[in-house]
């Protein structure tokens, strides 16, 4: 169980934060290929994202996890709410659902990257 003070902490990254991106490594140089996956989508989409590297602490690594009852890292989240991990991601953005979610929250993004993507994975 991860104590109240690392849950506040992150409560405060989330809040604090239109898009963040907890993961394994830094949207520069992830360290596992999911993340990587995740920050590579935002970044080809010009998404401005906090990067969280869960690896710095093993009380970080486990409180995202209870903070928001998933179990797998990476984890994004925009404007607050809890948005999925890697194959979710995946999944939205191949659907366009990640477009909806980014601009239902005024969050700006490449919407050509985004058909790109889309247009490359039919």
């Amino acid at each position: 169980m991860a104590d109240t003070g690392i849950k506040e902490s992150i409560g405060d990254i989330v809040s604090g934060n239109d898009v963040v991106l907890f993961m394994k490594g830094t949207k520069t140089m992830p360290q596992c290929g999911f993340s990587s996956r995740v920050a590579s989508i935002l970044n080809y989409l010009e998404v401005n994202f906090k990067d969280v590297n869960v690896l710095e602490s093993d009380e970080l690594r486990q409180g995202i996890k209870e903070f928001s009852d998933w179990p797998t890292i990476p984890q994004l989240y925009v404007k607050g709410d809890f948005v999925g991990g890697c194959d979710i991601i995946t999944e939205m953005m191949l659907s366009g659902e990640l477009d909806q979610v980014l601009a239902d929250g005024s969050i700006t993004f490449n919407k050509a990257a985004a058909d790109q993507i889309r247009e490359h994975n039919k």
